[in-house]
This record gives C-alpha cells, sequence and structure tokens, in this order.
C-alpha cells in the first residue's frame, strides 16, 4: 500500500511539474514587450548582427542612441517567436530596432558603428552562434539609407580592412517584430549570465582583432566596442 501511495504522489507531482513547465514556457515565449513608437524627432534604424543581446548592449552604449530593442526582422512568417526563429527555418534574423536622434548621431555613424561590431565576413552567422537567423545584415527605409551601407562596405573593402570579402547583406526592411520580454535589455537585467555568454562567444576577441587589422590600414579604432 505505501509503494502504491508513493507512485501515485511522484505520478501526481511529475504530471503538476510537466504541466508548470508548459505552462511557464508557454507564456515565457508568447510574452512580448510592448513599446512606444519613437516619438518627435526620434527616427529608427535596423540591423542584424548575430545575438541580439549583443547587438543591442552595444548600440544602447553609443551617444545618440535613446534605446535599442531586440527582435526579428527579414522573415515570411508572421508573429514569429524565438523558437520558430531559431530554428531557422523562418527566414527571420535576430535584429534590433535601434532608435536615435539625428541631431546627436547620423545614420551612416551607425552603419559604421555597426559594421565594428560584427563579423562583415562570415556567410553562415555570427562567432558562436551559426545559421541563417544569427547572418548579419543592414535593413535599410530609404535609398539613402542604401547608398550608406554601401559606402561603409565600399570604404572597408577598399582600404582591405579584412582578410576575407564583406558578405554582410543590404536588404529592404520591411517588417520588424519585438522580441519576447525576456530578452530586452538582458544585458543589464542578467548582468552575469550575459557577460559568461558574451566572453564564451569569442565576438570580444574577434573585434579586438578586426581593430587591430582597421589600424594597420589607417582605419579608426574609435568605433571598438566598449564592454
Amino acid at each position: 500500500m505505501l509503494k502504491r501511495n508513493l507512485l501515485f504522489i511522484f505520478a501526481a507531482l511529475t504530471v503538476s511539474a510537466f504541466l508548470y513547465g508548459a505552462y511557464w514556457r508557454l507564456h515565457r515565449y508568447d510574452e512580448r514587450t510592448i513599446t512606444a513608437a519613437p516619438s518627435g524627432d526620434i527616427r529608427t534604424a535596423y540591423f542584424a548582427g548575430g545575438c541580439f543581446w549583443c547587438t543591442e548592449s552595444d548600440f544602447e552604449k553609443l551617444p545618440g542612441v535613446t534605446e535599442a530593442i531586440s527582435g526579428y526582422s527579414g522573415g515570411t512568417t508572421t508573429d514569429p517567436t524565438y523558437v520558430s526563429v531559431s530554428s531557422h527555418t523562418t527566414g527571420h534574423l535576430e535584429a534590433v530596432e535601434v532608435r536615435y536622434d539625428p541631431k546627436v548621431v547620423s545614420y551612416e555613424t551607425l552603419v559604421r558603428y555597426h559594421f565594428a561590431h560584427i563579423d562583415p565576413t562570415d556567410p553562415f552567422g555570427q562567432f558562436a552562434d551559426q545559421g541563417d537567423s544569427y547572418t548579419s545584415a543592414v535593413f535599410y527605409q530609404t535609398e539613402a539609407e542604401r547608398l550608406a551601407a554601401l559606402a561603409e562596405i565600399g570604404r572597408l573593402s577598399d582600404a582591405r580592412a579584412y582578410p576575407k570579402p564583406i558578405v554582410t547583406a543590404i536588404r529592404a526592411f520591411e517588417r520588424f517584430y519585438p522580441a519576447e520580454a525576456y530578452h530586452q535589455d538582458y544585458w543589464k537585467k542578467n548582468s552575469v549570465r550575459y557577460g559568461y555568454y558574451r566572453s564564451g562567444s569569442g565576438r570580444d576577441r574577434y573585434l579586438e582583432t578586426a581593430c587591430q587589422w582597421r589600424k594597420a590600414k589607417n582605419l579608426s579604432c574609435e568605433e571598438a566596442p566598449t564592454h
């Protein structure tokens, strides 16, 4: 009798844990950050640079950027989730919406800063994160933005700033979907875990090396990352 009761209790606890876990995952992944549209003279720009935690973190350290929002862009499905995008079947890239004050920082500076914080020569992803959703891109909204991105690629290519060709995509912007709430400001809310992830990803080691390449070509490293 005791054994049967213990088995019953164990089964009940197992089912409860499963249901709780399923509920938690469902609500965790479905939770969205509701962000107000930028107002006044604040503009938006869209970039993909691999892990959006890192891209968001880097852009939020740039003077003139008021906010960076992690999300998804470039795919064919509506309302993508982290799980679906991570499957590399939706066409979406992990991306960020950068909100900035053009009186303080120009779009051209944002583009230059973006290239200084990624590996623009990797066609398969970024650093430890490999797969279609982690590839790099500049999503342009106007012809002027497209030309600015192409000009930066031309500048870096002409200077032979990298040992391999630049493959970062320049793509027309269509739509941006904010990521789940727990991804937003992850670098602030989970600073220890983020620090371990970023260190282990190899991103900063690469960026420091790339900075030395640029210096060797008489290119500025003033856009180099601040961790």
